[in-house]
C-alpha cells in the first residue's frame, strides 16, 4: 500500500492510471554526487507496474483521466538542499561582465569553479559566468561523496576499455580527491572534510559474484578495494566492496571558498548571466549572453549539459533525475554506502547541535517521464526511516545527472578539430571527483601543458563497440518520447479551463500544444509545451512545479523561463484567454 501522506498531500498511485490519487486532509505543511548509479534494471514502477502488493487502487482514490492531469494540493515539495540553506553566499548578480578576458568559463558548478580557480592561479584573466547562482545547480544538490569508488565501475571499464584505461581512470580520480584534500588544508577551508570508507553493498546473494569481480577489478586498477561478507549496516547484506581512504565534505562551503579565492586573485564571477551561444571572433571566441558580448581567447563550457548543439552531445548523454531526503538520525552509519540493487546512496553530515544528518538518495527516474515525483520523495523518506530510523525529513531536494554510453566523462575539445572551445560533462553521478578532475585537466589543456589523462576523457574518442547498445538505448528513449508524448497530448481531451487548483495538463488547444497549470489561488498559466531545445514535449514535475523535457533534460519554470539546459531560450507564454475557446 501507499506510504504515509503528508497532511493535505495527494499522491498519484502507480499503475495503469497514474492520475488516481489518495489524499490526507488537514492544512498543508511544507518541508524544507550524487554518489550513486541507478539500478541495473528498471523498477516495477519504472516499468509501469504497481509496486508489489499495490493494486493501483486504495481507499480515498478518485479516478481522473489516465496520464494527465496530475493533482498536487501542496506547495512545491522539493526545494533548496541542506548544503544551500546552511551556506549562504554573497549576491553576484550585479557584477559587470568585462569586455574581454583570456578565458570565459560558462557554468559555475564544481567543474566550472575548479577550472576558473586553477586558470586564475595559472595567470590567466578569467570570467566565470553563471545563469543562476554559483554552486546551486547539481553541485549544490549532490550527496557530496568525494570518492573514487564509482559504483560498479571498474569491472565494466576493464571489459570495455581495458585494464590500463581502468587504472588511468582510478589514478585521475584519486588525484582529484587528493588535490581537494590538499587544497582544503592549504586554504584552511571549513567544509567538514573528513576521511571515511566507501562501501558498495547488495542484499541479493545472487549479486555477490558481481561484487567480487568489482572488488578484484577495482584493486587491479589501484584502489584499496576488498570484498567483505557484510557492510555493517543495520540491516542484512549479502556482500560488500570496501574502499578505504575516501572522503566526504560540505560541497557548497568548499566551492564558495574556492570561488572567493579565485575572485581575490582577479577572477570575475558573474551570476544571473545566461550564455546563449558562442561564435568565432578573430583569434578567439565571442560569447553571446543575456547581458551582451564577452570576448575570450578560450571558452570552457561547464554548463552540466553542454548548451551548444555542435558535437552531437544530445545523442551521447542520457539524463537521470535523483531525489534526496535529509533527516536527523540517532544511530548514524559509519561511512558512505551505495546499494547496487536499488541505487540507494547514503552518507551523513554533522549538524550544529552535535547530531548527524542522514542524506539518502534514490528513486531515480527520467526527467519529464510523467512520474509522481512527490510520491517518490515520500517513498525515499520512508525507506530512510525503515532502514536507518531517520526522523522527519528537514529537506527534500533533487538533482540531475548525465551518463555517457561508454562510462567515461567527456573532458577536452568541444569538437575534434576545434580550437579554443572546451567542454566537461557526463560525470555519471560522480561529479565531486569527476568535476575536479575536469578542472585539473582543462587547466593543462588550455595552458598547453601535456596531460596523460587527456586521451581517456577526449570527447572525440572513437566509440567502443561495446557502448553501442547504450547509445542505441539513449536515442530510442528520445524517439519514444518524441512520438509518444505528442500522441498522448493530441489525444488528451482535458481542457485547461477545467483544471482544478493544483492540476496541470499538456494538451492541444487549436493548432497549439500547450502546457497549462492552475495554482492554488486559481490562476491559470500556460506556456508552449514544446521544449525550445529540439521540440520534444515537456511534462509536469509535481514536486518542483516545473515543466521538464524527457528527451534531453531541459527544465523550465511555470512561467516558461529556463531552469536548466541544454535549452537556453524560454517556453513562449500563452494568453489564458486563448485557452477558453477549448480544443478543436
Amino acid at each position: 500500500m501507499r506510504l504515509a501522506l503528508y497532511p493535505g498531500e495527494c499522491q498519484a498511485l502507480n499503475g495503469p492510471h497514474p492520475s488516481r490519487r489518495a489524499c490526507r486532509s488537514h492544512p498543508a505543511t511544507t518541508s524544507a554526487d550524487s554518489g550513486h548509479e541507478p539500478p541495473d534494471t528498471p523498477t516495477r514502477a519504472e516499468q509501469g507496474a504497481p509496486p508489489p502488493g499495490e493494486s493501483g487502487r486504495a481507499r480515498g482514490v478518485a479516478a481522473d483521466l489516465p496520464g494527465y492531469p496530475r493533482r498536487v494540493d501542496t506547495p512545491a515539495l522539493s526545494g533548496p538542499s541542506y548544503w544551500e540553506t546552511s551556506a549562504p553566499a554573497p549576491d553576484r548578480t550585479e557584477v559587470e561582465l568585462p569586455a574581454e578576458v583570456d578565458v570565459a568559463v560558462l557554468g559555475a558548478g564544481i567543474a566550472g569553479i575548479t577550472t576558473a580557480h586553477l586558470l586564475t592561479m595559472a595567470g590567466r584573466s578569467v570570467a566565470l559566468v553563471e545563469a543562476g547562482r554559483i554552486a546551486s545547480g547539481v553541485s549544490g544538490k549532490t550527496t557530496a561523496k568525494v570518492s573514487t569508488q564509482h559504483g560498479m565501475k571498474y569491472h565494466r571499464l576493464a571489459m570495455l576499455h581495458g585494464r590500463e584505461a581502468a587504472a588511468r581512470y582510478a589514478d585521475s580520480q584519486t588525484a582529484a580527491l587528493e588535490w581537494i584534500a590538499a587544497e582544503v588544508d592549504r586554504l584552511g577551508v571549513d567544509c567538514a572534510f573528513r576521511r571515511t570508507a566507501s562501501w558498495l553493498f547488495t542484499e541479493d546473494p545472487e549479486r555477490v559474484p558481481d561484487l567480487r569481480r568489482e572488488a578484484e577489478a577495482a584493486a587491479g586498477a589501484g584502489l584499496t578495494a576488498e570484498f567483505r561478507d557484510s557492510a555493517g549496516l543495520p540491516f542484512d547484506t549479502a556482500g560488500a566492496v570496501l574502499v578505504t581512504g575516501q572522503a566526504e565534505f560540505h560541497p557548497r562551503r568548499w566551492l564558495l571558498a574556492l570561488a572567493e579565492h579565485a575572485e581575490a586573485a582577479g577572477c570575475v564571477v558573474a551570476e544571473g548571466v545566461r550564455a546563449l551561444t558562442v561564435e568565432p571572433g578573430g583569434p578567439g571566441r565571442v560569447v553571446l549572453t543575456t547581458r551582451g558580448r564577452l570576448r575570450a581567447r578560450d571558452v570552457v563550457v561547464t554548463t552540466h549539459y553542454p548548451i551548444l548543439d555542435r558535437g552531437v552531445f544530445f545523442a551521447r548523454l542520457d539524463p537521470v533525475r535523483d531525489l534526496v531526503v535529509a533527516a536527523p538520525v540517532d544511530d548514524p552509519p559509519d561511512g558512505m554506502f551505495l546499494g547496487v540493487d536499488s541505487g540507494h546512496s547514503v552518507r551523513t553530515t554533522p549538524l550544529p547541535d552535535g547530531r548527524r544528518l542522514l542524506i539518502a538518495l534514490g528513486e531515480h527516474y527520467r526527467p519529464g517521464s510523467h512520474e509522481d515525483v512527490v510520491g517518490r520523495h515520500h517513498r525515499l523518506a520512508e525507506w530512510a526511516r525503515q532502514r536507518f530510523g531517520a526522523g522527519e525529513p528537514t529537506h527534500h531536494w533533487s538533482a540531475q545527472d548525465l551518463t555517457t554510453p561508454d562510462g567515461l566523462p567527456y573532458v577536452g575539445r568541444y569538437l575534434p578539430a576545434g580550437h579554443h572551445l572546451w567542454v566537461a560533462t557526463g560525470f555519471a553521478q560522480w561529479g565531486m571527483t569527476g568535476g575536479t578532475l575536469a578542472g585539473l585537466l582543462l587547466r593543462d589543456l588550455v595552458t598547453g601543458e601535456d596531460n596523460d589523462w587527456a586521451p581517456l576523457y577526449d570527447p572525440g574518442r572513437i566509440p567502443r563497440l561495446g557502448a553501442a547498445p547504450n547509445a542505441a538505448r539513449f536515442n530510442a528513449t528520445v524517439a519514444r518520447h518524441a512520438v509518444g508524448d505528442h500522441v498522448r497530448a493530441i489525444g488528451n481531451q482535458r481542457r485547461p479551463a477545467d483544471l482544478a487548483p493544483g492540476e496541470a495538463t499538456v494538451t492541444r488547444v487549436g493548432a497549439r500544444l500547450v502546457a497549462a497549470h492552475r495554482d492554488e489561488e486559481g490562476t491559470l498559466r500556460a506556456v508552449s509545451a514544446r521544449c525550445t531545445h529540439l521540440g520534444c514535449l515537456v511534462a509536469f514535475n509535481n514536486a518542483e512545479r516545473t515543466w521538464d523535457c524527457p528527451c534531453h533534460g531541459s527544465r523550465f519554470d511555470l512561467d516558461g523561463s529556463v531552469r536548466c539546459g541544454p535549452a537556453v531560450h524560454p517556453l513562449s507564454t500563452v494568453d489564458p484567454s486563448e485557452l477558453d475557446s477549448g480544443q478543436s
